[in-house]
């Protein structure tokens, strides 16, 4: 049995239609017909029913449709995999979403350029979401996000967990507040939340803390981006939860508040593909615990 094999195979169960199929594949109809006969032969099973229009899978069919469809998929993992290890040696592509660089990522990525200064590294800002198909088709080798995605070809390390904090305008009366507040303070508030971007996203990780208080914020809207939500929050238009980090952002009249639920965090992770043990990954982990060994930040250290 050959890849060809699965992909003749595939693409007639999907099509519904050996006709279809053969003009997907760009191949003649009888000789489609002959290799899918072989392989049922092969198998000693029948995989189609016969004379069923459209085409249909039997059940043996069907569990070999998804196998044989997590093989493909496997397989061209190990083909871009090693197209990119090609080319690691010149070039690092990182994803991250916009708000790390007001933490520590901008101070990483510049201790890891020194470190390896035999690379180029292009950083390419994307969502968590965007960014685990991204390492799946080799558009980038290293995620940084906050989301919680489980996906098997993506190796996703937690690094740490950032505070969350809430910004007000400087009139607003919790605007003096340094002791902080709790979810709950806030649930009846103008909320605003950020990106607008394909969901899940930092909003929805956000309504979702909410939700695990069993609060459900009733006046909530969401804006592209956290640089919006902090405008709109220093012209008095609402509040926003967002990461201790984000407090480098100074708008005149912008406040920040501590929130003081123990779960009131937002988590950072690294994402790698699964398969990719590269030398520059564990080096790039070195520069980080460096940098939060400086800063004091507690984390927990990854071993491969």
């Amino acid at each position: 049995m050959e890849l060809r094999h699965l992909r003749y195979f595939v693409a007639v169960a999907e099509e519904q239609s050996f006709t279809k199929a053969s003009e997907k594949l760009f191949i003649a109809q009888p000789p489609l017909s002959r290799q899918i006969q072989n392989l049922e032969s092969e198998l000693g099973i029948q995989l189609f029913e016969r004379g069923s229009r459209p085409l249909k899978l039997t059940d043996a069919g069907q569990f070999f449709y998804q196998h044989a469809v997590t093989l493909l998929a496997k397989a061209e993992e190990v083909k871009t995999m090693t197209k990119r290890i090609g080319l690691i040696e010149t070039t690092i592509r990182m994803g991250f979403v916009g708000s790390l660089l007001y933490g520590l990522l901008s101070r990483i990525v510049y201790a890891f350029k020194q470190q390896q200064p035999q690379l180029k590294i292009e950083l390419i800002e994307m969502g968590t979401a965007e960014q685990i198909h991204a390492l799946k088709e080799g558009r980038i080798d290293i995620g940084f996000g906050r989301l919680r995605i489980s996906d098997s070809a993506v190796r996703r390390v937690l690094l740490r967990e950032e505070r969350l904090v809430l910004a007000t305008h400087s009139s607003h009366p919790w605007a003096n507040n340094q002791d902080g507040l709790y979810l709950a303070d806030i649930a009846d508030q103008a909320l605003l939340l950020y990106p607008n971007t394909p969901k899940p996203n930092f909003s929805t990780q956000i309504l979702a803390l909410f939700t695990e208080h069993g609060l459900e914020p009733k006046n909530h809207k969401v804006v592209r981006e956290i640089q919006l939500a902090l405008g709109l929050v220093a012209a008095g238009e609402g509040v926003a939860v967002v990461p201790e980090s984000s407090k480098a952002i100074r708008i005149p009249n912008l406040h920040y508040i501590p929130l003081l639920d123990n779960d009131a965090v937002s988590p950072i992770f690294l994402a790698t593909r699964s398969m990719d043990d590269s030398d520059y990954i564990q080096s790039l982990f070195d520069c980080i615990y460096h940098i939060y060994d400086e800063e004091h930040i507690p984390y927990q250290r990854y071993t491969p």
